[in-house]
């Protein structure tokens, strides 16, 4: 009986090899064919979760610039990290005052999750207000960002104590402009030099003066641009938002300050990475680093994940912030596979995992990179930079497979338009065969 079973299992395993060399061969041939992957560097992982098995690997092992593949790292630092909610403030009452500091909670009142947890906490309190600065001890800036994007959406400033996206929110109503918040309103002026042909605005580089050109606001306009963040606007917003007096102290943070929460850590991190959103990735780091003492940093947030985490992985990986916006970040198509399977494996529910991440024709960075469907192939994260366009992800397959991939490009000039076919034919073949 012995013999009986050891022969059926070895079968079973030799039989289980075969299909994934079979496998890896069919898909080679994906790119053995005349394909744009020649013409710059691309690399590719396939991965059997339930057999635990690297199907398929095209310089795999190779590091990569991920750009918002990143993001994978920080969900997966969440994961770990946090536990139902999210940390909104740390506080102490003393005598007649309230003093808090900040937590790195991009929540507070932001566009997407508009957190107010924090805002009637403070404003119900009968006790007088105090902000204490300086948890924070990185740039406002993370490694290797781009200076000139200083007037994006997608690269407002790092601080303890986030306000609305760190963003002005600019809008057009009856031919006039919209400011929120509307304390700055008074820093949008007209630039009657301008020579623009749209209506945009432009913020000064080292200040909050924002100029538009002296014409109509189009009904259709909006715009987010992140102002220049102080200690003094942080609070001058809070005064303004909470219609109460807010007092600066300087006093580090006792190990007993309380810990007031917001909202929900899924729906943070669903935040995060369905418009792969630069701001709430950069600032969870604060928050994940909250939770290793007073100062919040988010380089040696990244330090202690890769200690604790992501020592098995499979390559060292460069990783220099929570958003990818730096071309310092490095990892490869190996890397991304191991991130991936220990995501799949802590959160132990593919349908909440899949309700958090992008959705190839459906949702999020991948709804247009794949046809329009109400029953998704593909749940994962792309990644773009100039000259850079990534997918990694999971892939169902339409014999029940659930497989892992990771598709990195770098160093193109070709449309992105292109490479993102080239990702969805390949992505989309597997699905159909295997």
């Amino acid at each position: 009986m012995k013999r009986i079973i050891t022969a059926l299992v070895a079968s079973i395993i030799c039989s289980a090899c075969s299909m994934n060399q079979k496998m890896a061969r069919q898909v080679a041939r994906q790119f053995d064919q005349p394909a744009i992957t020649n013409q710059y560097h691309a690399g590719f992982a396939l991965y059997d979760l339930e057999a635990k098995k690297m199907i398929y690997e095209k310089d795999a092992d190779r590091y990569f610039v991920p750009a918002s593949n990143t993001k994978l790292y920080t969900f997966y630092a969440g994961l770990k990290m946090l536990g139902d909610s999210i940390p909104a403030l740390r506080y102490v009452e003393r005598g007649d005052s309230l003093i808090f500091w900040g937590t790195g909670d991009p929540s507070f009142l932001e566009n997407q999750l508009k957190s107010d947890r924090a805002v009637v906490f403070l404003k119900n309190s009968p006790k007088k207000l105090f902000f204490a600065p300086g948890r924070y001890t990185g740039n406002f800036y993370g490694n290797g960002w781009s200076w000139d994007d200083f007037n994006d959406y997608y690269q407002p400033e790092i601080t303890e104590f986030p306000i609305k996206d760190n963003m002005l929110a600019l809008s057009g109503l009856n031919g006039k402009l919209q400011v929120l918040p509307a304390s700055l309103n008074s820093c949008v002026i007209k630039d009657t030099s301008a020579d623009q042909k749209a209506f945009r605005v432009v913020r000064a580089y080292d200040h909050n003066i924002f100029r538009h050109p002296d014409m109509p606001v189009p009904a259709d306009y909006t715009q987010f641009v992140p102002y220049k963040t102080s200690t003094v606007l942080t609070v001058n917003l809070l005064t303004d938002t909470l219609k109460r007096p807010i007092g600066i102290v300087n006093m580090k943070m006792p190990e007993n300050a309380r810990t007031l929460y917001s909202v929900e850590t899924d729906s943070v991190l669903k935040a995060m990475m369905l418009p792969s959103d630069n701001f709430i990735a950069e600032q969870l780091l604060l928050v994940y680093s909250n939770a290793l003492g007073a100062e919040l940093n988010g380089v040696k947030a990244i330090a202690h994940v890769k200690k604790q985490y992501l020592s098995n992985l499979p390559g060292n990986p460069s990783w220099v912030d929570g958003s990818g916006l730096s071309k310092g970040n490095l990892f490869s198509p190996r890397d991304m596979v191991s991130v991936l399977d220990s995501i799949y494996h802590t959160v132990k529910d593919q349908k909440r995992l899949f309700n958090m991440l992008p959705a190839g024709g459906k949702s999020g960075t991948l709804k247009n990179a794949y046809p329009k469907t109400d029953n998704p192939f593909v749940y994962g994260k792309t990644g773009t930079l100039s000259g850079v366009h990534n997918q990694s992800g999971y892939v169902l397959t339409k014999k029940g497979k659930v497989l892992i991939y990771s598709f990195m490009n770098n160093n193109y000039v070709l449309p992105t338009a292109e490479v993102r076919k080239e990702m969805g034919r390949v992505v989309s073949y597997i699905h159909e065969n295997f």
